[in-house]
């Protein structure tokens, strides 16, 4: 999308054109007919009407109520969740930031709620644009991330994180790189989103000090976050785990009591988020809730009952794997549908679910785990 189509969308036309198109069922069965009936309303802009409706349907469930805005598909993908920029915002209320790379402003619509000035910036003349279409209450202007163009409190960045197509997990292979962004705000609080595999021990390493945070939504990982400066705290893990409904969050740090030793499989297996897996923060989470690794080195943990709003697995049956004693324990409780779950083992569980040919009428979930040398399969019972 360039200028020009975006000035276009900008308009009362733009906004009918947008309008006729989501009209419009967009499906693979009927573009080309759906395109003709664009082109003939929009002419030459029709691929960015048609690439708004379709990036406001992909962003509805990701940013919410995106009525209006102005989108690109790369640039919703990239997006910061609405639960993830919230929770971020609330951190800062009442400090004054700059989102130095804020793209389409899905940040900055949640800082303009809490915070008492906020200022947006990116190096792209186009998504600039957008972000003050999108978040008018924002100062917004075109500048490079490793230009200060403010005095906000906290500077917000987010580099980017793919290069030919891959993703990268080194912060210092993005674009702009930690220490540049350190440089350029040496004394200031920061904010840098990385991707949520960075090896942050690594990283503790290499001579980061500031506070490293990792963030789930509803069971996923969303990324990490590196704190510096003031609004950090030095030298702390936090894993960040967020529901979309706003309800049963919670925080795991690196300074909460972790003495937990590993003991037999007690009533129930319990997987933590990938939030506290990441952040390795397991054992914290287990002497919370009262429960126990199964082995030091294995992120499954075990105990006599579920935390409230977690998922579990109540164990029925403990055996040594085998691929042949699974399969005569699966047949003999005429199971037919099979989860499985693994870690350590070295097992390919899609491969494993074929070469067991069950046909059954009954479900279970299967946890197979390395426990010390030992290959162990759990037959168990979700809790939800």
């Amino acid at each position: 999308m360039d200028g020009a189509d975006l000035a276009y969308l900008r308009t009362a036309d733009g906004a009918a054109a947008v309008a006729v198109a989501d009209r419009l069922a967009l499906a693979d069965d009927t573009l080309l007919a759906d395109v003709g009936v664009v082109r003939g309303i929009a002419g030459r802009h029709a691929g960015a009407v048609i690439e708004q409706v379709r990036a406001r349907r992909r962003a509805h469930v990701k940013l919410g109520d995106v009525d209006g805005w102005l989108l690109t598909d790369e640039a919703v993908q990239q997006a910061t969740p609405t639960a993830v920029a919230e929770h971020r915002a609330r951190r800062l209320a009442w400090l004054s930031v700059h989102d130095v790379t804020c793209s389409i402003g899905a940040e900055l619509r949640a800082l303009v709620q809490v915070c008492p000035r906020v200022v947006g910036s990116d190096l792209d003349p186009v998504r600039a644009r957008m972000a003050a279409h999108n978040v008018p209450r924002a100062l917004v202007y075109v500048a490079d991330a490793l230009t200060p163009t403010s005095s906000a409190d906290v500077v917000i960045a987010d580099p980017a994180r793919r290069a030919d197509g891959r993703r990268i997990v080194d912060p210092e292979q993005c674009s702009p790189a930690l220490s540049a962004l350190h440089a350029a705000y040496a004394g200031r609080s920061l904010a840098v989103k990385t991707a949520p595999g960075i090896d942050h021990a690594g990283l503790r390493r290499t001579g980061f000090g500031g506070e490293v945070e990792i963030v789930s939504l509803d069971g996923g990982v969303r990324e990490a976050c590196l704190w510096s400066g003031p609004v950090a705290v030095p030298g702390l893990t936090r894993a960040t785990v967020l529901r979309g409904s706003g309800r049963g969050g919670y925080e795991v740090f690196s300074t909460d009591p972790h003495e937990v030793e590993p003991e037999p499989a007690g009533k129930y297996l319990v997987e933590p988020d990938g939030a506290v897996i990441r952040a390795g923060l397991v054992r914290h989470y287990a002497a919370r809730h009262g429960l126990w690794q199964l082995d030091p080195h294995i992120a499954y943990l075990s105990g006599d009952a579920v935390p409230a709003g977690e998922r579990g697995f109540e164990i029925l049956e403990e055996m040594r794997y085998s691929e042949k004693g699974l399969r005569a324990e699966l047949r003999a409780r005429d199971v037919g549908a099979v989860e499985i779950l693994t870690r350590g083992a070295g097992v390919d569980p899609d491969a494993l679910r074929k070469r067991l040919r069950l046909q059954g009428s009954q479900s279970m979930t299967v946890v197979i785990t390395r426990i010390g040398r030992q290959v162990m399969a759990y037959l168990t019972c979700p809790t939800r």
